[in-house]
């Protein structure tokens, strides 16, 4: 299959127009180890990728001039019978529309060609030391050219901040792979929710259905170390050990999203071991999943980023004052924060080529920092949640229960789409179980 190089061409160009006559430098990620000489799998850097759709490690983009060039590694065909295939300089030009190439190694030799007499310089200062001391080393070189005419940058910007802003709309290119990540992270879900029902009774039994269902679907794997709590443990908001037995009676909490082509899918659903919710788990179920259709109906164009979760946190208190968790007025709770005790947490964020994706949650300068505007393309989680620990003020029914239903949206001119649709309701979640 041809790779449609468009999409990256187009932000690129965004990029360009963004820094005028500077220059910017933009690198991936370098390759980390795991152990010894045993490497992690490689994950191109999400700004990078952003802009190139390459998968190479060590790779950089230099925008200039209104050109884009690319250094990447020259082939080499005794590296590529140990450790695979690689496009080199030339082939890297044409299959993804850089107007040059040149070898990674010529990069310190070229970098003050492409900053001088420039004035400006766009490098993520403070994100990589040896990033930093490189492009400090072309400086100096240029500086040492002064006789000659040659003048380094004058002035220094970060290329996060427009980046930030361009990632934080999503393009049709960018909805249609999230799209289809939430179609398999569903299937996933809904995987595990049946093999829990077929007698899986171990966290880790869950975490390697969701993995099968990824993998075999196209993902790459998972977006993040996912989440598989049992009873207690779906309290502790970032537990990660999945290493428990899953106790008949008890919840079960899942947050797991794949990903793929670097997108991130990120849902989470919470349903009961042996298939069937008890009463108080049904109490505490159906408020949690009321608090996040009203999050998903105040998700729209020209509301603030911060209004959705104020609608789900309403109707999570009112729902604490109906289960005996506190009493006193909805209001009152809310504005003293005792809400917070269970369910501390905010409503949502930023999901796309990071799960917890870049972007400003508000506005810089403005009175108060006001919560940013929605706006059509951008994408986001909706995940209120209700975490109960056992407590001697806490009603015996509802100890150690752990509730949290996550789904991601994007905002469209008229409102917004739930992109994921792994079972939810108790109905959908008990008939998926339902063995016999």
């Amino acid at each position: 299959m041809t790779f449609d190089f468009s999409p990256f061409a187009r932000r690129r160009a965004h990029l360009l127009n963004r820094i005028g006559d500077g220059v910017a430098l933009i690198p991936t990620a370098p390759e980390r180890l795991r152990n010894r000489d045993n490497p992690y799998p490689y994950r191109a850097d999400s700004y990078f990728w952003h802009l190139t759709g390459f998968p190479e490690p060590e790779a950089a983009l230099v925008l200039a001039g209104g050109r884009s060039i690319l250094f990447c590694r020259e082939k080499d065909a005794l590296r590529e019978i140990w450790n695979g295939f690689r496009y080199g300089p030339a082939a890297a030009a044409l299959n993804f529309g850089f107007d040059e190439a040149w070898p990674i190694a010529s990069l310190d030799e070229k970098l003050p060609q492409f900053i001088a007499d420039h004035p400006t310089l766009w490098h993520a200062f403070g994100l990589d030391a040896e990033w930093d001391a490189r492009v400090t080393r072309a400086l100096n070189a240029v500086r040492a050219q002064a006789r000659s005419g040659k003048r380094p940058p004058g002035s220094f910007c970060d290329w996060r901040a427009p980046l930030d802003a361009l990632r934080l709309v999503k393009d049709a290119t960018e909805q249609t792979l999230m799209r289809r990540a939430a179609d398999i992270t569903s299937a996933g879900h809904a995987r595990a929710m049946r093999a829990c029902a077929a007698g899986a009774q171990t966290e880790y039994a869950l975490e390697a259905e969701l993995g099968h269902e990824f993998r075999r679907q196209g993902a790459s794997g998972h977006a993040y170390t996912p989440i598989v709590a049992g009873g207690k443990n779906a309290c502790v908001l970032h537990y990660a050990d999945n290493d428990q037995p899953l106790a008949d009676g008890a919840l079960v909490l899942i947050d797991a999203g794949c990903e793929l082509e670097s997108y991130a899918a990120d849902i989470t659903r919470t349903f009961p071991v042996n298939g069937r919710f008890s009463p108080a788990q049904k109490d505490c179920y159906e408020i949690v999943l009321a608090a996040q259709a009203a999050a998903i109906s105040a998700t729209r164009p020209g509301i603030r980023f911060n209004v959705p979760h104020e609608a789900a946190v309403r109707v999570l208190t009112q729902g604490m004052v109906d289960l005996g968790l506190m009493t006193g007025e909805v209001d009152g709770l809310i504005e003293s924060g005792a809400c917070r005790r269970f369910y501390m947490h905010n409503t949502g964020h930023w999901l796309g080529l990071d799960v917890h994706d870049v972007g400003d949650y508000k506005e810089a300068g403005k009175p108060q920092e006001r919560w940013r505007e929605l706006v059509p393309g951008m994408t986001l989680t909706c995940e209120p949640g209700l975490y109960i620990p056992a407590a001697p003020d806490v009603p015996a029914a509802l100890h150690n229960i752990g509730i949290r239903i996550e789904d991601d949206l994007l905002v469209t001119p008229d409102g917004c789409e739930v992109y994921t649709h792994a079972p939810k309701s108790v109905r959908e979640i008990e008939d998926i179980m339902r063995h016999d």
